[in-house]
């Protein structure tokens, strides 16, 4: 043995030469019950098996803690004094416990989303709805933006999960595809396109000004990605509300989700058109921080995403 083990006393890691605090809670039950059955109906386990790991803590610490007797348990004078280094040994576990739980409790009082505009309009709502069904005291803020400021919350810390809609993972991020998602192009009625017999050719789209999100935005990345390239914007915005409005106030062409634009096709305030020789389908992802996977209310949002 070593010098630094011998004024360890032993060797190997203190887990190792410190009994376990289900052992220390037996213990100080013998020591308040005086009967070695007792102390082992409290701790829910058999008196074999408490008998058992009092011998096993015996040998663990070279010293008899327990005299036992038809008339019950008595500590020795050793075992007495464990006794009294074991109540301390288990109110700082208690200690550490309930700091523990404190931070759980903080962990699940809040949950921070950062969503792209289309999951933020479109999707979200419904998902944050039967998350507080499910946990009714979690206080949710929701942080919207492009795919790329979603990227920036997230290494930040200043959110707890993200969904984005572009083409690749931002660096810095693990992710999950939750659901799948198609852009089309929409006009409004009175437009030229609207009345054409055959469906528009991929070259011409590339071709054309379109009213756009701005850079960074998921549906752009797309759109450019799938085409090739693109005209200079005919008018750039920042949100895929504004984009729809201004399609429908006729003044241009745009690329909308499938999702964003339901009523206005439904009610003709916009016409769809077909585009042929490019597929305009995209992954809709949650992410989050390479390796730190999402707990609490975060990993249940996540599952209901993909309910």
């Amino acid at each position: 043995m070593s010098q630094a083990e011998e004024r360890a006393g032993g060797g190997g890691t203190l887990a190792h030469r410190v009994p376990d605090l289900g052992a220390l809670e037996l213990l100080l039950a013998v020591a308040r019950l005086g009967s070695l059955g007792a102390a082992a109906r409290e701790v829910g386990i058999t008196q074999p098996a408490a008998s058992s790991r009092i011998r096993s803590m015996e040998r663990q610490l070279g010293v008899a803690l327990v005299d036992r007797s038809p008339r019950g348990s008595r500590l020795t004078e050793s075992g007495a004094l464990v006794t009294d280094w074991a109540r301390r040994v288990v109110e700082a576990a208690e200690a550490f416990d309930a700091g523990a739980q404190a931070l759980r409790h903080r962990r699940d009082s809040r949950l921070r989303v950062a969503a792209s505009m289309t999951i933020a309009e479109y999707l979200l709502p419904g998902w944050l709805l039967a998350l507080r069904a499910q946990r009714p005291d979690t206080a949710v803020s929701l942080l919207a933006g492009n795919s790329a400021a979603v990227a920036e919350r997230l290494l930040a810390d200043e959110a707890d999960l993200g969904f984005v809609e572009g083409l690749t993972v931002p660096p810095g991020l693990d992710s999950a595809v939750i659901a799948h998602d198609r852009l089309i192009v929409v006009v409004a009625p009175a437009h030229p396109w609207a009345r054409r017999r055959r469906p528009l050719a991929a070259e011409e789209l590339a071709a054309t000004p379109l009213i756009l999100r701005e850079r960074g935005s998921g549906t752009r990345q797309v759109l450019d990605a799938a085409l090739g390239g693109l005209a200079r914007p005919l008018i750039e915005l920042s949100s895929t509300t504004a984009v729809k409005a201004s399609a429908v106030s006729g003044a241009g062409p745009a690329v909308l989700s499938e999702l964003a634009v339901g009523e206005e096709l439904a009610m003709r305030r916009l016409v769809s058109i077909p585009v042929e020789g490019v597929a305009l389908r995209r992954d809709l992802r949650a992410v989050w921080p390479t390796g730190h996977r999402p707990t609490g209310p975060a990993r249940d949002l996540l599952s209901l995403t993909r309910g």
